[in-house]
């Protein structure tokens, strides 16, 4: 499976997060998505006492926490079963899908959604997409933003995985999804230091925006909001050699 740990050295921008709406803007450096990723492992291991084998559900849309939350979920050897949003109200068949998830991460929007059946977990978090923590947690949620600030971004050890092991409830090994990831790159024609645009409205799935970038070496900006009219001039401004 993919890891920031190769690029960790590049000072440029590896993901950035413009949300067109509200002007909200992150930038983060290989370093810096390195950081976030370990600390949201810590949040998983340490905070909720996971471990290799571990499930979990993310019901989250492309954005900067996103890659944190799948990177260190992956990152201690959790399994994680990704559901997108136009998979609101669809039953998903996975191995074990009838019992709770060992930790549900999903934003806001999702949890109000009446057409989401937001699966059972013994943890929750709530994951916002606005650069403050939000303003009204439910009762038995927390807020991620929160709770992932409490522990340390420093890389902590990590346990020994192998590459056949599964990174999703499914049983699709690291590996697999590794070599997937790279046959997406190639489709795309992304190469090392392409700076490629996703449209979250119409790409959210993170096989196209995050793991077939990141094995290509490629960094992402990533719009939420975009009006199709501005894209040209967002390409420009960001110096986008690729668009998804």
């Amino acid at each position: 499976m993919l890891s920031v740990v190769g690029l960790a050295e590049r000072e440029q921008p590896l993901l950035t997060y413009l949300d067109h709406r509200t002007g909200h803007r992150q930038q983060l450096t290989a370093a810096e998505l390195g950081e976030w990723s370990a600390r949201a492992a810590g949040l998983l291991r340490d905070g909720c006492g996971l471990a290799p084998g571990s499930r979990v559900a993310v019901l989250l849309p492309p954005h900067w926490r996103t890659a944190a939350v799948l990177l260190g979920a992956w990152a201690v050897g959790l399994e994680v079963s990704f559901r997108p949003r136009a998979t609101a109200g669809l039953p998903v068949l996975e191995p074990g899908g009838d019992r709770p998830y060992d930790a549900v991460l999903v934003s806001p929007e999702r949890l109000d959604d009446w057409l989401e059946d937001v699966p059972d977990g013994l943890h929750r978090y709530l994951v916002g997409t606005g650069p403050e923590p939000l303003a009204d947690v439910p009762a038995g949620w927390l807020d991620w933003s929160v709770e992932v600030l409490r522990h340390g971004a420093a890389p902590a050890d990590r346990p020994t995985l192998h590459a056949s092991d599964p990174a999703s409830p499914d049983g699709t090994s690291y590996d697999e999804w590794g070599r997937v990831a790279q046959a997406v790159a190639e489709q795309l024609d992304l190469r090392v230091g392409d700076r490629l645009l996703v449209d979250v409205t119409e790409h959210d799935q993170p096989l196209k925006w995050l793991l077939a970038p990141l094995s290509a070496g490629a960094s992402v900006v990533l719009c939420a909001n975009l009006d199709p009219a501005d894209r040209d001039l967002v390409a420009t401004t960001e110096q986008v050699t690729r668009v998804l």
